[in-house]
């Protein structure tokens, strides 16, 4: 894998950062809140971390934003301006191996009194496909880096109850970065958590006794909802929606579609589509989407969708698919 996955100890050390629970870090005295109207100036990677943090902030944050929307955040890289905006911040959310820039952007930013908080922090993360296209192995409280020379799954964001866990650490970081409103904190994360356990109820209820198990998605996003729910995907390529499959991939899916008499293959709304098409078309499936939440499309912001809504879509979608 690509070592600027892995955490850089150097940039660790010279930040200075240290550990303050539930993920949140910190070079120094807690920041106070300095933006406009005496919000606290939050800056987000890309869309999940930015809707959590506005959930868990309501009124009391500012939040922007990264990744714009329709962009997928795999190979985005910040620009000197967004650089900026992280200097700026008094927090920093970030999910965490996503984010390949993340720790660097830290270290250039240099502040004294940010918080950066990791989302996926104490989260149980999962290998990523090899390239035979077989998933690997769980590796507790790995955070972000390769484990045993595999790439470590990102996409924890895609289970409500691991959602759950990030929404609680990015409340932490919250209450560090402004103690005097924490009590508002932890009631706006109480309630976004209790919808996210609905979610989470929901899934359970609705996935229980479907007719299979296996689901083909375009890129390897859904290892975590897999996990959580009984489901096993079979994705087409790696980790990013960009990374090609091989020919003898692509031979594989083809050949786990006809035999399982699989009849729907699914894609995502900010990746191109056309080797999922290839596939349904080869095979006579037909195609749908599975929206892996890495950011939302021009429409679904006009249209006011958000995490839960189209989470609720992608369970409405599998459930349909696996009793086909």
């Amino acid at each position: 894998m690509n070592s600027k996955w892995i955490r850089s100890t150097a940039a660790a050390a010279a930040l200075a950062l240290v550990l303050a629970g539930c993920g949140a870090k910190t070079n120094g005295n807690a920041a106070s809140p300095d933006s406009a109207e005496g919000k606290l100036k939050v800056v987000a990677t890309f869309y999940p971390m930015a809707e959590f943090s506005r959930q868990v902030g309501g009124n009391l944050v500012d939040v922007a934003a990264l990744v714009p929307v329709g962009t997928e955040p795999h190979d985005w890289e910040p620009s000197a301006k967004d650089m900026s905006k992280i200097s700026d911040a008094d927090v920093f959310v970030y999910n965490g191996i996503v984010e390949e820039w993340a720790e660097r952007a830290l270290d250039s930013a240099g502040s004294t009194k940010r918080v950066a908080v990791e989302a996926s922090s104490g989260i149980e993360l999962l290998e990523g496909v090899e390239e035979e296209g077989h998933e690997g192995h769980d590796h507790e409280g790995d955070s972000a880096e390769e484990s045993h020379g595999h790439p470590v799954d990102p996409h924890v964001w895609l289970s409500p109850a691991l959602a759950m866990k990030e929404v609680r650490n990015i409340e932490a970081a919250f209450s560090q970065a402004d103690p005097e409103h924490a009590e508002q904190y932890k009631q706006n994360a109480d309630a976004y958590a209790s919808k996210l356990q609905d979610l989470d109820e929901q899934f359970k209820f609705q996935l229980a006794d479907v007719k299979r198990k296996d689901f083909i998605t375009s890129h390897a996003a859904f290892a975590y909802l897999a996990k959580e729910y009984g489901l096993k995907q079979v994705p087409i390529s790696g980790l990013s929606p960009e990374q090609e499959p091989s020919p003898e991939q692509m031979a594989q899916v083809v050949k786990f579609v006809k035999d399982n008499n699989v009849r729907t293959i699914f894609f995502e709304t900010l990746a191109d589509s056309k080797i999922a098409d290839t596939i349904a078309a080869e095979t006579g499936a037909g195609t749908d989407v599975l929206n892996p939440l890495e950011g939302l499309t021009q429409e679904e912001t006009a249209a006011q969708e958000d995490y839960i809504s189209i989470m609720e879509k992608n369970l409405a979608a599998l459930k349909k698919a696996l009793n086909e």
